[in-house]
């Protein structure tokens, strides 16, 4: 029985090769599109779970109370590590560890700048990679040690057995390779090439070693791993008051986030997680199974469109005994051998796009053709696929009364017609709801770019200060060779880069300040023409000079006046670290971590001999070309500091990289809106094909009695647009919904206007009288002799 509904199946489908093939390729697009997110959506979900303890694995949280919000992040104190593994219970271990920074490292004079993490030795038994060479209990126990990766080890030594080798880092350090472990594996969020001491960070960083005990200081990571999940709720009481035990006046509280979370879960309000990537996932997730599902409706539609030519023969069949069971397992069964065709054709249209893809991502998205979870995945997709799309044709044609399909067909009731309808109208509904979300991101987009940032982006470079370059002296004078070549017209030094966060606070007070209150402040060492260089301006006092002793001098910014509410800020003395400061300037905020929410109070000392790291920030010369200004300043830069490779990099470049979260999601609407506004015009085009294959009587009768063609077109199309209609007047309070939430997770965010849904409902009414404009010719050009010469 099955090689005969299954011989059926292929000589129908083969017969009627155009409606195959808009079947095919429209559940091909939709099972492709499913595909790509649902590769996406593992790949994300994967992150982090790639250690044998990773469940039971959590990252320490440092939650900072002020008066009307608790800031959130996974910066913490030296000191912490320490504390939990002696003071509280349950714990296995304790790692504490500088965030993947790039460093310097060298073998027989080959230069590399690669990422390195600098860690204790507890480090490589909570994340237990795979040790190639080298004894994992030995590691890092000696300062001037250094653990590579795989990849690392074959860029410097090649062939080599690179163990007890000597490699140099920052071009002055000597450090001994003790292990080579695997390649980190690109779904971690600590990506790193090689691994150094503690001890050596602390050498290279003596400020580090001097907040040891420091517990307002945040700059490392911490990272726990507990005995048993049983312990965690424990543990993460005991946390809690760790600030408060060791630190009267502090308001902050730790707790433990698990590490799995850490890549999705990284938005936190009011000290608790709420989600993060997450929510974008499972829009994705939403995406992939609302395209799959219009292209399972678009199937519906355009079988059922061919109703009257399968009639007959489910007459046939019936009649000579054909039981309905039957009927149904063979339109079922030309349903997944659709869905097969066109999970092949998708498979070529994922090869093909995955390379975009990965390119709009920034991931590494691939097929594993060996591996079994994604052939489960890939056979219940196409039967599910196949069971969906082929449900409602094949009980809706299979129950055709045998008699009255013989005597000639009729047209269907009420019902049947209105369930395509119902159809279409979801079908443009999920269509209409990503035009508008792409385009109010796009507009969140553009407003969050145009937003002053405070400073002036064009023209603004900056290169990091390593090497020989943090010291003697060697900074200043790059800055005078540079400024007398002509290649920059303003230059100075700056302890991070513009474009980042970190180094915070919390140990700042200033007259009037409550006691209890713990305020996290960002503090940052400049150099002198700073506020001229950024393209800035000072809101009251004076800028840093040589002109004058600014040792014990600092500038805030306007947040900070905010913060510490003070009227006359100039002149005012404040506390950090039990050193004195007098506050000589108050600078206008400019945006460094993100321009989405507000700036974050800081303050400002100068380094007067710009030796140390940090950044050099150059504004170019506007009246040469950027070409020639980058030569000279990599000439210069090179030849004070050979062993370094010259990164430089542009502010405005910086600064777009913030939106990358955004710019994929606007992306991605825009392709999978694309596909799915394709697949909905097909649904159309089903319905209208099946609506003028009933009414082609009807059309014929009024062309016989004078109708035009115009009046044809209206008739045909009146039906279909009020249908858009519905879908827009559905979707619009969806699409609201939706986008009102996604806009609230930003602090600064474009208001919803009514330019969105004017553009989806304008689209949408166009594609749809184009789709069925395009049919509806067709049967009004139609001879009517041919429909009425049997009558």
């Amino acid at each position: 029985m099955f090689r005969l509904n299954l011989k059926i199946a292929l000589r129908n489908l083969w017969k009627n090769k155009g409606y195959t093939l808009i079947n095919v390729g429209g559940l091909a697009i939709g099972l492709a599109s499913c595909m790509i997110l649902l590769l996406y959506v593992a790949y994300e979900w994967s992150f982090d779970k790639h250690t044998s303890g990773y469940d039971r694995t959590y990252v320490v949280y440092n939650h900072q109370k002020s008066e009307d919000r608790i800031v959130s992040f996974s910066w913490t104190p030296g000191v912490m590590a320490e504390e939990l593994r002696t003071k509280i219970p349950g714990i296995a271990r304790v790692s504490r560890s500088t965030y993947p920074a790039e460093h310097l490292i060298s073998y027989n004079h080959q230069n590399f700048k690669k990422k390195a993490m600098f860690t204790d030795t507890a480090f490589l038994k909570v994340f237990d990679y795979k040790v190639l060479q080298g004894n994992r209990d030995q590691m890092l126990k000696h300062p001037n040690s250094v653990v590579l990766t795989e990849r690392m080890a074959k860029i410097l030594f090649g062939n080599e057995n690179p163990i007890n080798k000597t490699v140099k880092m920052g071009g002055k350090e000597e450090l001994i390779v003790e292990g080579v472990i695997e390649d980190v594996p690109v779904t971690s969020s600590l990506q790193f090439d090689y691994l150094g001491s503690w001890e050596m960070f602390l050498k290279e960083n003596p400020w580090a070693k001097g907040n040891e005990r420091d517990w307002g200081n945040n700059y490392c990571l911490t990272v726990l791993q507990l005995q048993d999940n049983d312990f965690s709720e424990r543990v993460n009481a005991e946390i809690n008051g760790v600030y408060k035990r060791n630190l009267k006046e502090s308001r902050n509280f730790a707790s433990i986030h698990p590490l799995s979370k850490w890549h999705l879960y990284d938005k936190f309000e009011n000290g608790k997680s709420v989600g993060g990537k997450i929510d974008t996932l499972r829009i994705f997730l939403l995406l992939a199974f609302c395209i799959l599902l219009i292209a399972c409706i678009n199937f519906m539609n355009l079988s059922t469109a061919r109703s009257e030519k399968r009639a007959k023969e489910v007459g046939v069949r019936k009649a000579i005994g054909a039981a309905r069971k039957s009927l149904v397992g063979q339109f079922m069964l030309e349903s997944i051998l659709l869905a097969c065709f066109g999970m092949v054709v998708a498979f070529m249209l994922m090869e093909l796009s995955l390379t975009y893809f990965n390119g709009v991502l920034n991931t590494n998205l691939a097929i594993n053709y060996r591996d079994w979870t994604f052939w489960s995945a890939l056979i219940g997709l196409t039967l599910f696929t196949g069971l969906v799309a082929g449900s409602y044709p094949a009980f809706y044609l299979s129950s055709f009364n045998p008699v009255k399909v013989l005597k000639g067909f009729n047209l269907p009731g009420n019902s049947s017609l209105s369930i395509r309808k119902v159809l279409v109208v979801f079908q443009f509904v999920f269509a209409v709801c990503l035009i508008i979300c792409t385009v109010v991101i796009y507009q969140q987009l553009n407003f969050i770019k145009n937003k002053p940032v405070g400073y002036n982006r064009a023209g603004l470079v900056e290169i990091p200060v390593e090497g020989k370059l943090q010291r003697d002296g060697k900074m200043k004078l790059l800055r005078e060779q540079l400024l007398k070549s002509g290649a920059v017209i303003n230059a100075s030094v700056f302890s991070r880069s513009l474009s980042q966060g970190g180094n915070n606070t919390s140990g700042v007070s200033w007259p009037g300040k409550n006691p209890k209150e713990d305020v996290l402040i960002n503090f940052r060492y400049t150099y002198y023409d700073f506020v001229a260089t950024l393209g800035t301006k000072m809101m009251m006092g004076r800028e840093f000079s040589p002109k004058y002793t600014d040792s014990s001098n600092v500038i805030i910014n306007e947040s900070a006046v905010k913060v510490m509410n003070l009227s006359n800020p100039v002149g005012t003395v404040i506390t950090w670290g039990g050193n004195p400061m007098t506050i000589i300037g108050v600078l206008k905020d400019f945006v460094m971590e993100t321009p989405y929410q507000t700036v974050t109070p800081m303050i400002m000392m100068v380094n007067p001999t710009a030796d140390g790291e940090g950044v050099l920030v150059m504004r170019l010369n506007p009246s040469q070309s950027i070409g020639t200004s980058m030569q000279q300043i990599t000439g210069l830069v090179k030849e004070m500091n050979p062993d370094f490779p010259v990164e430089a990099t542009f502010l405005s470049d910086s600064f777009e990289a913030k939106f990358q979260n955004e710019k994929v999601l606007g992306i991605l609407a825009n392709w999978f809106g694309g596909f799915s506004i394709f697949i909905s015009c097909l649904g159309l085009l089903g319905l209208s094909l099946f609506m003028a294959e009933q009414r082609k009587k009807e059309i014929s009768i009024r062309k016989v009695l004078g109708a035009s063609m115009m009046n044809i077109l209206t008739l045909l199309n009146k039906d279909f647009i009020k249908l858009v209609a519905v879908a827009n007047l559905i979707a619009f309070p969806l699409a609201y919904i939706l986008i009102n939430k996604w806009l609230s997770a930003f602090e600064f965010r474009v208001s919803i206007s009514f330019i969105p849904f004017a553009i989806a409902i304008g689209l949408s009414l166009l594609i749809a009288f184009l789709t069925v404009s395009a049919q509806s010719v067709k049967v009004a050009k139609s001879n009517p002799i041919d429909a009425l010469k049997y009558e």
